[in-house]
């Protein structure tokens, strides 16, 4: 049977041509849903899907991939016309983000990983399509195997821009960073609706997975953003400190801001009181490059902090304790929030440096019962397992396992130093004083600090390469990044490791 179509669709009167198709669906697949469907997506201040990858993409950058698909389901009326749209449900494609490849979303995963290149998702889905049964449910799994297979091979960030909820929630869980939009998006297993029937309690979409819930509380997602184009903006941002695999080093960029850039206001940022609070963030922001810091959870476990920043261009992971909140003490939250950046930064051969400030852990029954040996272990396994340059800053207190747990020389740190003002103890004079001499002895306080509440005894050992002047903390730190550049370190074979989770 010979075809009614032309090629052209030209001298074919009332025939429509293949290239007129093939622009009436790419028409229809770049509208979506229709107009009256991104008039209301924008009445509710969001972008389309196409608008978020064009602002988060380099103009002109953008290559789809699977434009013409539809879905292949019949029941419950879904094979209508009016059900049916070209590229269906789902954008994807790659694109460069400040000349950078990137893959932007889910069923890209296979191609990101064979490259070498990180997968966006930018999720704003009503979850699964209950009309298509068990289908939508392998859909699903399809994508949670891609994400753990390319774990630790490429980065993985999830953008939650809308609602995610069901088994759609766990794809953003298994990613690297999950980011959330404030008052548009959501995270929850089960809605509003279902949690009151089943458990009675009244509670709204905001209240149960909205972005304050998770960057706050439940730590699910590691920061939000004021709407679409605050979040995107940022994310182009936060894009340029990854590496695009674990093949490639960690990235190096131009920089303006000399290596050898003393900080004279360090010398005196610890204050004289050991029980004084200051700000980590005022030392973090003040040796990086262009004092710019791109915090990871600020909400969450404020008691550690941790983040990205630049060394003489390079990109670094960096954690530190807080000692404005809970003195700096480690528990569980602060213990595995620590722990995951660790090990991502180990993934990527992103380097890691570690400001200690720490009393020790957080007592109590609260956090024995939850766990808080488990936990702990986390941050520490963690540190001893990266193989990553790693240097380390001892500010202040050093007590104790938590000394330990800090990137300590012994978990195979490569540079550890001590400022003047540092004290490695096993804990702080007043409790070391009561237990040996149960209160008897006057001035044994005084010789306790005499002899353990300064950095003297751990540099005697070794245990600290150098008592270094905070000024010159910088300096230090670009020099070492250099020489440990060429770093290599292994450890024994294994199929993987079992950190305690």
């Amino acid at each position: 049977q010979p075809s009614t179509e032309t090629v052209t669709g030209e001298g074919v009167p009332g025939k429509t041509g293949v290239n007129s198709r093939i622009e009436e669906k790419r028409r229809a697949a770049l509208l979506g849903g229709g107009q009256a469907r991104i008039d209301a997506q924008h009445k509710r201040g969001k972008l389309t899907a196409r608008e978020r990858i064009l602002l988060l993409l380099d103009p002109d950058s953008f290559d789809e991939y699977d434009m013409f698909v539809e879905h292949r389901c019949s029941d419950f009326g879904m094979d209508s016309n009016k059900n049916k749209y070209p590229g269906d449900s789902v954008v994807t494609g790659r694109g460069r983000i400040n000349g950078r490849l990137a893959y932007v979303f889910s069923q890209v995963m296979d191609q990101a990983a064979m490259v070498g290149a990180p997968v966006i998702g930018l999720n704003d889905s009503g979850g699964a399509r209950i009309q298509e049964g068990v289908e939508s449910l392998a859909g699903y799994a399809d994508i949670f195997l891609r994400n753990v297979l390319c774990s630790g091979v490429v980065p993985q960030i999830s953008l939650i821009m809308g609602p995610c909820a069901g088994g759609a929630v766990y794809s953003p869980a298994l990613t690297d960073f999950t980011f959330m939009v404030k008052d548009t998006s959501y995270l929850f297993i089960t809605g509003p609706d279902v949690v009151k029937s089943v458990t009675n309690e009244d509670v709204t979409q905001e209240q149960l997975g909205g972005a304050k819930t998770h960057t706050a509380v439940s730590g699910v997602a590691h920061r939000a953003f004021e709407n679409d184009i605050d979040a995107l903006l940022n994310l182009r941002e936060f894009f340029n400190y990854l590496p695009l695999s674990n093949r490639d080093p960690a990235p190096v960029c131009e920089c303006h801001d000399p290596s050898d850039r003393l900080v004279p206001e360090l010398d005196t940022v610890v204050p004289v009181e050991s029980t004084k609070a200051y700000d980590m963030l005022d030392i973090i922001h003040s040796i990086a490059d262009e004092r710019e810091f791109f915090e990871i959870m600020p909400s969450y476990a404020r008691n550690i902090v941790v983040g990205f920043a630049r060394m003489n261009g390079r990109t670094v992971g960096i954690v530190g304790n807080q000692p404005k909140v809970a003195s700096g003490c480690l528990d569980i939250n602060s213990s595995v929030k620590g722990a995951r950046f660790v090990r991502f930064c180990d993934a990527f051969n992103i380097p890691l440096i570690t400001f200690v400030d720490v009393p020790g852990f957080l007592p109590g029954t609260a956090q024995e019962y939850g766990g808080i040996i488990r936990h702990g272990a986390k941050l520490l396994f963690a540190f001893a397992e990266a193989t990553v340059p790693k240097i380390t800053i001892i500010t202040r207190k050093a007590y104790g396992g938590a000394y330990d747990v800090m990137s300590s020389k012994h978990l195979r740190g490569d540079a550890n130093y001590a400022w003047p003002t540092a004290e490695v103890a096993v804990m702080g004079a007043k409790g070391a004083v009561q237990i040996i001499f149960r209160g008897k002895e006057a001035n044994a306080e005084a010789e306790y600090v005499d002899k353990f509440a300064n950095p003297f005894p751990a540099a005697m050992r070794g245990f600290v390469d150098d008592i270094i002047q905070p000024s010159t903390t910088r300096v230090r730190i670009c020099r070492d990044l250099d020489v440990l550049a060429s770093k290599t370190q292994s450890s024994p074979w294994k199929k993987h490791a079992n950190i305690p989770l």
